[in-house]
């Protein structure tokens, strides 16, 4: 392979991957854009998720579990109380104070009782976090990965508030639609519990509907205004305050299955009638008559099929994946191919990879926390990883897995990550003390990069005092920072 194809090699598992791995310079070969292409063909499954539970299922789990955390703190303290009445018909004034000790150590028992029941949200996390990083670690290339993620964090929900759906929640909503329409993709992650959850929308509840007059309570504008602003339009493009509030009244039942009633139900979606508007709404200037879920999901399809949505979606594929300031030609270019082919999302994928304007570019883009740390566990051939120390390195880094802190996600220009950089010193020490006996910085740089990497760094790396200082420099180096 001549010097200028493995440089765009790099760049193609830089830019648009997950990085070099050992034997993916070759797959990508001379035809990185081809290889590219070839790799959305392949279904995005992934290995071994049979064995995680449903989003509802993880809800209900982790709800029949903090139902019988309340039932042993309550037991604990009913039981204190007993013995207190017991011990003391009469009591003094030493009694009393005696009581009040007493009742302390009841509430400490009453803690202890239900800490006993253990959280199973946090195993089932670290399981879909381990299940997710893998697969981006063992892909040829991880374009199609790349896709998966880059919509998790579009539509991101969060694990602060939902976390044991919030890796069900990317498998069932984002994965599994990330190379389709948008139009699919958009109905899967508005419609999944998760969402309905993290924006808000459960107890939403029109002005005139039974449960509104009932109980005197309001709407929520929450999920209205963030399908609108950051999902779909994007901001300042035409759509009103009475616009958001319609689309508000639209969505208004859309909610989940409680759980506790019957043991095989809870946390699925749901429409129930008493919590919605009555009556059409009129959004963007069109009108919407249907009484039920379908109003919403009518108002969603147009939603995807806006002349905004097009361009929206394109600057932000392409400022994720090409620059901070993306060539108007490339989104230009992209938001054609959206409208054209009905919001095929693997379509305006391919527009983006053939085109010149996203190669034209130096590799000048910081990359996120999660990339990066994903591209120097790539270069070293690790495909198997412990999810706690994984998961921790992340949110050292300011990127946590699952849990942007606003619904707009992380952002993605260099501006918001460049001040966190000198924290990716600590973690690339840490990783490089624990696989100094393992991984060779030279063959990294020959075998993985194909040589591909600056002459200064390939001298900063040979004059280091040990191996561990070798592999820190060169996963601090540029070529690992930026893509």
């Amino acid at each position: 392979m001549s010097s200028s194809a493995k440089t765009e090699a790099v760049l193609a598992l830089h830019r648009f991957g997950m990085g070099p791995r050992p034997g993916s310079i070759a797959v990508v070969g001379t035809d990185p854009r081809g290889a590219l292409i070839a790799e959305l063909d392949r279904p995005l499954v992934l290995t071994a998720a049979a064995s995680l539970p449903s989003s509802a299922k993880a809800y209900r789990t982790v709800a029949d579990a903090n139902a019988r955390r309340t039932a042993r703190a309550k037991q604990a303290q009913q039981q204190a109380k007993k013995q207190q009445v017991a011990a003391t018909p009469v009591m003094s004034e030493d009694q009393m104070q005696a009581q009040g000790a007493e009742k302390d150590a009841a509430e400490m028992a009453a803690k202890q009782a239900a800490e006993a029941v253990p959280d199973p949200g946090r195993p089932i996390y670290l399981q879909e976090a381990k299940l997710r990083t893998e697969a981006a670690l063992v892909a040829d290339i991880g374009f199609a990965e790349r896709l998966v993620w880059f919509w998790s964090n579009h539509f991101c929900v969060s694990a602060n508030r939902i976390q044991s759906m919030s890796g069900a929640y990317e498998r069932e909503a984002v994965r599994a639609h990330a190379l389709g329409r948008l139009v699919d993709l958009l109905l899967a992650v508005e419609g999944h519990p998760a969402m309905l959850v993290y924006l808000d929308n459960l107890e939403s509840m029109g002005a005139n509907s039974t449960a509104g007059i009932n109980r005197s309570r309001g709407l929520n504008e929450n999920f209205a205004r963030e399908i609108m602003e950051l999902h779909t339009l994007g901001v300042r493009t035409g759509y009103t305050q009475d616009d958001v509030i319609s689309f508000a009244n639209v969505l208004t039942g859309w909610t989940l299955v409680p759980p506790g009633a019957d043991p095989q139900h809870g946390g699925e979606f749901i429409f129930k009638p008493r919590l919605h508007e009555p009556g059409g709404q009129t959004v963007l200037g069109k009108r919407y008559e249907q009484e039920d879920a379908e109003q919403g999901r009518a108002v969603l399809r147009d939603l995807a099929a806006h002349p905004a949505t097009a361009t929206h979606i394109a600057t932000k594929l392409a400022r994720h994946f090409v620059a901070d300031e993306p060539p108007p030609a490339l989104v230009a270019q992209m938001a054609k191919t959206f409208r054209e082919t009905e919001g095929d999302l693997k379509q305006v994928a391919i527009a983006m990879v053939s085109s010149d304007e996203a190669w034209r570019a130096p590799p000048s883009k910081l990359k996120r926390p999660g990339e990066w740390v994903i591209g120097m566990v790539r270069a070293t051939g690790i495909t198997v990883v412990d999810p706690v120390p994984y998961t921790a390195g992340q949110q050292l880094l300011g990127e946590a897995l699952w849990r942007p802190s606003a619904p707009k996600g992380y952002p993605d220009d260099e501006a918001s990550w460049i001040d966190g950089v000198g924290r990716r010193l600590d973690v690339a020490n840490y990783f490089a003390e624990r696989i100094a006996d393992t991984a060779d910085p030279q063959t990294i740089i020959e075998d993985v990069f194909a040589s591909e990497i600056a002459a200064e760094v390939k001298q900063a790396v040979g004059r280091a005092e040990s191996r561990q200082q070798a592999l820190a420099l060169l996963f601090m180096s540029a070529d690992f920072q930026r893509r």
